[in-house]
């Protein structure tokens, strides 16, 4: 779950030199197997349309203890080399944005315990489309309760200044639209282990996209010993290099199992992607201890 931004509101209430200022936090969780934040789980995480694909539909589900309600947007991020993110209004140089070929409903839901509702995503407008990669992504963002209760109301002294902090949970998914003959290969550099910090080692790696495409899949980490015992220390899921980036680098914990030595032997990665009836190897790469 990344920060994507902290908006300062102030609600100032005429009442002497009372003001109220409403802090909220918007929070979104990125490239999870199943997107959950908030007590709301969507699937699927990622919507790609290519070939004859024009429709998806998508599960909300709330599996909290209340009744919450979700706005529903577009919007349009900006992923760095280092894998965070940024929102931005204008697209870098290399990307193009999705939205404007899409359009879905409902836009808004209200889900009690346990409730789900289905989202249909439609691809509009694809004729004005050329060859390449469209990215944008889907934002769910809870709705805060009712902001007018007694805790919520500015104290008696006129000349305090409350403070009430209201974090607003939401989930993103990446829907992707490919045109054409799309290509996407990478490889694995750079790999290196950093031994020094406290707790789990470190493993550095560089994933290299060409292409006109996004790569997206799981990265594993094998520890194989000197006399050839494989043990897998480290996973990752749900990892992306989107268009335009050419680069991201990964820094991933590895496990302290018993009996493994992060001084010899040798460590294996593998970039993989699920297919509809397989998987697929996307690149590999090994680490000499």
């Amino acid at each position: 779950m990344k920060p994507m931004r902290i908006l300062a509101r102030p609600d100032i209430s005429n009442i002497g030199y009372t003001f109220r200022f409403v802090i909220t936090a918007i929070l979104c969780c990125y490239g999870l197997l199943t997107s959950a934040q908030g007590n709301l789980l969507v699937t699927p995480v990622r919507v790609v349309f290519e070939g004859q694909k024009r429709a998806e539909e998508l599960n909300l589900a709330n599996a909290g203890t209340d009744t919450a309600r979700y706005l529903i947007s577009f919007v349009e991020i900006r992923m760095n080399q280092n894998g965070t993110f940024d929102q931005i209004n204008e697209p870098d140089s290399g990307q193009q944005f999705a939205s404007k070929y899409l359009r879905f409903f409902p836009r808004s839901v209200v889900l009690g315990p346990n409730e789900a509702q289905v989202i249909k995503l439609q691809l509009t407008g694809n004729g004005e489309l050329t060859t390449g990669e469209y990215r944008s992504h889907l934002y769910f963002r809870a709705v805060p309760g009712d902001m007018t209760s007694s805790e919520n109301k500015p104290a008696s002294d006129s000349n305090s200044i409350n403070v009430k902090l209201t974090p607003v949970f939401g989930i993103t998914i990446p829907v992707i639209i490919r045109v054409g003959e799309t290509t996407a290969n990478v490889q694995l550099s750079d790999l290196s282990v950093d031994l020094a910090r406290a707790g789990s080692p470190m493993l550095g790696i560089l994933l290299n996209r060409s292409g006109n495409a996004s790569v997206y899949g799981d990265i594993t980490v094998e520890h194989v010993s000197p006399q050839g015992k494989v043990t897998e220390v480290a996973m990752a899921r749900g990892l992306a290099v989107y268009t335009p980036n050419k680069q991201r680098y990964l820094r991933l914990p590895l496990e302290n199992k018993p009996g493994i030595n992060y001084h010899t032997g040798k460590l294996r990665v593998a970039y993989t992607t699920k297919l509809k009836t397989a998987t697929q190897q996307l690149a590999a790469a090994e680490l000499v201890l």
